[in-house]
C-alpha cells in the first residue's frame, strides 16, 4: 500500500452508509487515509435523518453529495468497501474487497440510524487499526 492508503465507500444511493462511513474515516484518521464515496445509483441528497445522526458527532455532512461511482474510483482506492451495491460495484483485480452488510437507513428517521451509525464507526475504527497500525483514538 502506498504512504497515504485510499479507501472508498460503496453503497446505493450514496445519502447514507458510504456517505457516514467516508466521512468517520475522515474524521479518526486526520489525514492520514485517503477517503471517498459514491454510489451506483446516487440520491439527489443526504439523507437528513443521517445529516442529524452525523452533526451529533459534531460531523457536517450538509456539504456533502451523492456522487456517481465510476472504475477510475475504483482503480484509485486500495480499499473497496461495499455497502449493499450488488453487482452493481464493477470488480477490479488486484483491489481489496471488504462487503460490510448493514441495515440501508433510506427512509429511517435519526433513532434507527443511529445504531447504523454507530455500527459503522466500529468497523471504521478497526479498519483505520489495519491500515495506519500506529493510529490511536
Amino acid at each position: 500500500m502506498p504512504d497515504v492508503p485510499e479507501v472508498l465507500f460503496v453503497c446505493v444511493h450514496n445519502a447514507g452508509r458510504s456517505q457516514m462511513a467516508a466521512a468517520l474515516l475522515d474524521h479518526h484518521a486526520a489525514g492520514k487515509v485517503a477517503v471517498r464515496s459514491a454510489g451506483s445509483a446516487p440520491a439527489d441528497e443526504i439523507n437528513p435523518a443521517v445529516r442529524q445522526a452525523m452533526a451529533e458527532l459534531g460531523i457536517d455532512l450538509s456539504h456533502e453529495v451523492p456522487t456517481k461511482l465510476t472504475i477510475p474510483d475504483v482503480d484509485a482506492a486500495d480499499v473497496v468497501i461495499t455497502m449493499g451495491c450488488g453487482d452493481a460495484c464493477p470488480v477490479v483485480p488486484g483491489k481489496r474487497y471488504l462487503d460490510w452488510e448493514l441495515p440501508d437507513p433510506a427512509g429511517k428517521g435519526v433513532d434507527d440510524v443511529r445504531p447504523i451509525r454507530d455500527d459503522i464507526d466500529r468497523r471504521v475504527r478497526e479498519l483505520l487499526t489495519e491500515l495506519v497500525p500506529a493510529t490511536t483514538m
